[in-house]
Parts: structure tokens; C-alpha cells; sequence
């Protein structure tokens, strides 16, 4: 049997995807679904046995969850939906952690209803496959990002954003509220299944391992469309403030489109590292931002991926007048304190950016994988999921924890 895991040959380039990309793309029509049995799917996917999936049943799962506010997770086992006709069912093999899955369930963006299982960087296997799908057949590597379903009908929808559904029925992969779910809310990665609707699967290629491919589905997502939709030129003054999991990602990204990367951070010994990418300069941010004044209009553009809250003024600053800065990290609360009157001076331009469609996420997939980009990992089993998030919190993550599903 063909080793799921195993590197291969060159991906499809991004041209060629972005002709395929839409609702459906053209490769994935051509693929149609396995043969449906009834209720009944024979799945065939490991050591030549055969495994029978009840298609009208509840789908038992392992994870872990928060239980409360504590940021402290626990085993736990729930049912998630069946497999419906448009649904796939994947066997998760990892699932990376990003700050937002601490953030969410230390309840910093608002009341949750527990048990939750966060995480929404999930790469696996698929296992099941509903009758009207056609994007992926059983053993085929997906992988699953920030969001599950939407109304799929609206114009974002339609064009490539469902996370902006004009309806408001985006579905984010854990903690949104939905009747489809026996524990009433969507649960996310932290766990060994996952039932979710075709549309918001993306390939992940042979040519990278799923450890390596998981923090691409949120990490990489949410730092390529920014950078992309900057449309900077090869030789531009590109800065990344805040080098953690998201930032690290987002320094490669621009590395590798050409830019003179400047990279900001508070923690000295992550500089080698951070040099090791390819940047222009590090700059070690002191706590009177006395070092970042020699920066002062320097750069055309400046991605921000610091989770905390923070004087943002003092890297604003740093952009020559007409440049962007685009805020990617969600602090506690999601409010950012800025000196307004600094910002009329510096005369810059200042925004905000979610993650992407799903288009673009497995554009981001394929981009990363044709250019040698891959995320910095340390793998960990399930067990240690509260010592790696007492380590993100405590900026110790070199430089994103992904965890072995096979461990739940």
C-alpha cells in the first residue's frame, strides 16, 4: 500500500491552480466519488482490511477539550454528525496549535460553551465520503483549516470567500453554534475524526508530510493573503512583527516573493534562527522601542502577527508615507491601542486581515510546497498539549507545536 506519508514528486504550480480553483475544482470533477452502499461504506483504507462506516450514525471520536476558562484541556469522547451526502469524513493524523485555540478558550473573545475542542489546523486521511461528493475520493490526504461550512449560495461564497459570508452563516471549525453537531457546537481538531462538508477540505500533495503540511491551513493562510493582496515588488522593504508561529511563516512567505525582509521580535534567541530564513536585518524590540527609531520610514510594508496587546505606534512608524500595515494577530479582547495623531503624521495606511478562502488556502498549500517553504515543528502526543500552550503563552514555541492524532 502506497505510504500516505511518503514525500513525492512536484506539485501543480500556482497558475495552474488558479485556473482549476473555484466552488469545484476542474481536477476534483474528474475524480468522482467512491460507490455508495446504502448506509453502509466500505471504506478499504489500511493494512488491507475493511472497515464498515454506518453512514446514518453518530461518529464516535476521541480529543481533547476545554472544560472552562482555565486553558486546561482534558481526554474526552463525543459523537460527532453523521456523514452527510456532501460530507467527507476524515482520519486526522495531526493537528497543529495556534495561539487562537489559547485565546478562544480562555474565553479572551468572549463566553464559550464548553466541553470545546479547538484546533483548526487538521491534516488526514479520508475515510467516508457522502454520495454527491466529488472533490475527494477514500485515501485521499486533506486537510482543513479555519472554517467548515457556509451558505455556499452568497456572492463571497461564490467567489472564493466564504469566511465573509454576506449571510452570516460562516462556520468556524470549533465553538460556533450549530444544530448539525450532537454537542451543539462545531469541535475542532484536537481529536482523531472529523466529519466536515467537501467544499472546505483542501488537497495536501504527496511531496510534504502532513506534520509539516498542517500549520499551512491557518498560519500560512492568514500570512500569505495579506502579503499577497500587498502586492509588493521583488527588492521591497518588507517588515514581520512578531516572529511566533504565524510570523515565522510569514517571513518566508515574503523571502521567498523577493522582498528585503526585516524582522521584529522581543525574544534575542530567536534570532540565529530567524537569520537563518533569509531576512535582511532582525531587530531585537527593547522595551522604550529606543532601536526601532533608526527604522523610522524605512519599510513599504508591515505584517503584524503579535497576539498581545501592544503600542503599535512605534512600527507604524517605521513604514515610509503611503505604505501598509496589516494587523493579522487577534489580541485578548481584539482591540488594538493606537496615537491616531502619530498615524495622521506617519501617513500610512492601516488595516486588518482574517485568513482567506478556500481558493486561496489551497493556493497557499501548493505555493509552499513548490517553493521548499515549510513551517518550523516540534512534534508532541496529545498528553502534552498543556505544556506546549504554557510554552506558546510564554513565547518558548520554536516555532509551531503539532500534535500526533494517533495519540488521543
Amino acid at each position: 500500500m502506497k505510504d500516505q506519508n511518503k514525500p513525492e514528486g512536484k506539485g501543480q504550480s500556482r497558475r495552474n491552480f488558479i485556473k482549476q480553483s473555484g466552488t469545484v475544482g476542474a481536477g476534483a470533477m474528474l475524480m468522482g466519488s467512491m460507490p455508495f452502499l446504502g448506509n453502509a461504506f466500505n471504506t478499504n483504507t489500511s493494512n488491507d482490511t475493511n472497515t464498515i462506516i454506518d453512514m446514518s450514525k453518530n461518529i464516535k471520536t476521541k480529543g481533547y477539550a476545554a472544560k472552562d476558562e482555565s486553558g486546561k484541556l482534558s481526554p474526552w469522547e463525543f459523537e460527532r454528525r453523521p456523514v452527510g451526502d456532501d460530507d467527507i469524513l476524515i482520519d486526522i493524523k495531526f493537528a497543529s496549535i495556534c495561539h487562537s485555540d489559547i485565546h478562544q478558550e480562555k474565553g479572551h473573545w468572549g463566553k464559550q460553551q464548553y466541553p470545546q475542542v479547538p484546533g483548526h489546523e487538521i491534516v488526514g486521511v479520508v475515510t467516508a465520503v457522502g454520495k454527491n461528493v466529488t472533490k475527494f475520493k477514500v485515501g485521499d490526504r486533506a486537510g482543513v483549516g479555519c472554517m467548515v461550512d457556509s451558505c455556499m449560495e452568497c456572492e463571497s461564497c461564490t467567489h472564493g470567500e466564504e469566511h465573509f459570508c454576506d449571510r452570516g452563516q460562516t462556520l468556524f471549525t470549533y465553538g460556533n453554534k450549530t444544530d448539525a453537531e450532537p454537542t451543539g457546537i462545531t469541535q475542532g481538531g484536537y481529536s482523531d475524526k472529523l466529519v466536515v462538508r467537501d467544499h472546505f477540505a483542501v488537497h495536501i500533495p504527496d511531496h510534504i508530510t502532513f506534520e509539516e503540511a498542517a500549520p499551512l491551513l491557518c498560519a500560512g493562510i492568514t500570512t500569505y493573503s495579506p502579503l499577497m493582496r500587498a502586492q509588493f515588488k521583488v527588492g521591497d522593504k518588507v517588515g514581520v512583527a512578531g516572529i511566533g508561529g504565524l510570523g515565522h511563516l510569514a517571513v518566508k512567505i515574503a523571502v521567498s516573493k523577493g522582498a528585503e525582509v526585516y524582522a521584529f521580535t522581543t525574544t534575542p534567541d530567536k534570532v540565529e534562527d530567524i537569520k537563518s530564513w533569509g531576512v535582511k536585518e532582525v531587530i531585537v524590540v527593547d522595551d522604550e522601542f529606543k532601536n526601532m527609531q533608526a527604522y523610522n520610514k524605512t519599510l513599504d510594508y508591515m505584517i503584524s502577527t503579535i497576539p498581545y496587546q501592544f503600542n503599535v505606534t512605534p512600527y507604524v512608524m517605521c513604514l515610509k508615507p503611503g505604505g501598509t500595515f496589516t494587523f493579522v494577530g487577534m489580541p485578548e479582547g481584539s482591540e488594538i491601542t493606537i496615537n491616531n495623531l502619530m498615524l495622521a503624521f506617519a501617513r500610512v495606511n492601516f488595516n486588518s486581515s482574517l485568513i482567506g478562502g478556500i481558493p486561496e488556502t489551497q493556493e497557499v498549500v501548493h505555493y509552499c510546497v513548490d517553493n521548499g517553504i515549510k513551517p518550523s515543528i516540534e512534534i508532541i502526543d496529545a498528553n502534552q498539549i498543556n505544556n506546549a500552550w504554557d510554552k506558546v503563552v510564554n513565547k518558548e514555541a520554536r516555532y509551531r507545536y503539532v500534535i500526533d492524532a494517533s495519540t488521543f
